[in-house]
Order: structure tokens, then sequence, then C-alpha cells
């Protein structure tokens, strides 16, 4: 009987231990695949931080509030990925609009182009809290 009990342990202990690393394995290799150089020399996560630096300057205090607010149904562990995704974004379309100062519009823009589309249902319900028409921006839904 005990040999039995020690047996079944092991056994689900190491399909266990084989899931959660086959889970682990997963997501680093995702992180590896982003790190990648593309065909201009930089990574994904290169372009997010150029991005990200070239436009440090153009967030107004306002504008990081409407972006944190927006970025709060995100589980904590994985906000801060999904601000820097979000805010590269909004980046890359600030510098290529050439803007001045990063605007209510050009967050909106950035937030739909950045996330898939089940987060926007919470985007148009702020929207609507904070009673900003939507209407400019249906063609991007």
């Amino acid at each position: 009987m005990f040999d039995s009990w020690v047996q079944w342990l092991i056994l689900f202990w190491t399909v266990f231990m084989v899931v959660m690393l086959f889970i682990g394995g997963f997501f680093m290799f995702r992180k590896f695949l982003k790190r990648m150089p593309k065909e201009d020399g930089k990574s994904i996560m290169d372009w997010e931080e150029h991005y990200l630096n070239e436009t440090r300057h153009l967030w107004p205090d306002d504008q990081k509030e409407l972006l944190e607010e927006l970025v709060k149904p995100v589980p904590e562990l994985f906000r801060d990925v999904a601000r820097q995704k979000i805010a590269a974004k909004i980046g890359e379309l600030a510098l290529e609009e050439k803007a001045n100062t990063i605007t209510e519009s050009l967050i909106i823009k950035g937030y739909i182009k950045a996330t898939p589309k089940r987060d926007h249902k919470f985007l148009r319900k702020t929207l609507a809290q904070k009673e900003i028409d939507i209407t400019p921006y249906k063609h991007l839904f």
C-alpha cells in the first residue's frame, strides 16, 4: 500500500514539474523572440524603448494620469509591461505626427492600436465616464 502511494506521489510531482517548466519556458521564449533583432537591426523591445525615450519629455502630467487610469484593469503583475507597450505606441504615433505634446487624442489612438479588441470595451466605458466623444476614433475600433 505504501509503495503504491509513493509511486503516485512521484508520478504527480513529475507531471506537475514538467507542466510548470513548459509554462515558464513558453513565457521565456516569447520574451526571447521579442528581443531578437528584426531586419532593421532592432528588436520590438528596442523600438519600444526608443519611442519612450524620444517622447518622454512630451508627456504632461494630466496625460500620464489618463494613461494610468487606462491601464488600471490590467493585473498589477503585468501592468508595467502593458504601460510600456501602450506608451511606446503612443510615442510612435506622436513622432509620426510630429506632435509637440502628447494629447488625449494620441493616447486614445495609441491605446486602441496597442491593445487587443477585448480591452476596447473598457476604453469605451472609461471614455463615456469622462464624457469624451468616441466618434472620431470609431474607425480604429
